[in-house]
């Protein structure tokens, strides 16, 4: 299989640079290095300086989601498969949970604050992505496969490494990606080791604004 390289799609954005307003419905967009987009979460801003986005992916939002041709999810499928053959777009809905998430313009990686649905702090995911700068509609990421959940105690691990293989042979990324990605996780995991922010309790009482509706999911974006 002929692999890809993340010079295959463009690593900034193709438009001029876009800033949003609190309250703004923004795309947090995954795109693949063969420039086919992924999942796209609809989300509302908080605030954005340009080169940190923080915003909220609501419980109950409608989200972008690709799957096989006969409907199973990447979760549903064996790991020789997750990674390779044809995607379907698909509309889902992000559930359970309401996570705000700071994105890095520059960095390898998100932070995800998750919360239980009656508001409590539950844990701190670190998403490693490959960035891609922004559109129009949001921000540009590749999603890394591996990352790290890290938990109020300061206790953290590894996510996803078994799909890593798999994910290298279907030219997902390359051996520099990760080690990239692992570099990026370690930086992470030691500040997460310090108590240091994003891992210090901050935004760890947030809460989104309740007179926010749940963005929208256009419905171009379900077309293949």
């Amino acid at each position: 299989m002929l692999k890809t390289s993340v010079a295959n799609i463009p690593l900034k954005s193709t438009t001029e640079s876009h800033k949003w307003a609190p309250g703004d419905e923004v795309h947090y967009n995954f795109w693949r290095l063969d420039g086919s987009l992924g999942t796209v979460h609809p989300a509302r801003v908080v605030e954005d300086d340009g080169a940190h986005l923080l915003c909220w992916v609501l419980d109950g939002t409608p989200i972008r989601v690709t799957t096989s041709p006969d409907g199973r999810s990447p979760r549903q499928m064996p790991l020789a498969e997750r990674f390779n053959g044809p995607r379907v777009p698909a509309r889902s809905t992000w559930r359970g949970t309401s996570t705000l998430r700071l994105v890095y313009e520059h960095r390898w990686a998100s932070v995800w604050w998750f919360f239980e649905p009656d508001g409590t702090f539950r844990n701190w995911y670190v998403n490693l992505e490959v960035p891609l700068g922004r559109d129009a509609t949001g921000v540009r990421r590749v999603d890394g496969v591996l990352d790290v959940e890290v938990f109020p105690d300061g206790c953290w691990s590894w996510k996803d490494e078994h799909e890593l293989a798999d994910a290298l042979a279907a030219g997902r990324f390359d051996e520099q990606h990760l080690d990239r990605l692992r570099s990026e996780g370690e930086h992470m995991i030691a500040l997460a080791e310090a108590g240091r922010f994003p891992f210090d309790g901050t935004y760890c009482d947030a809460t989104p604004d309740p007179k926010w509706a749940l963005p929208s999911l256009p419905e171009g974006l379900l077309i293949a």
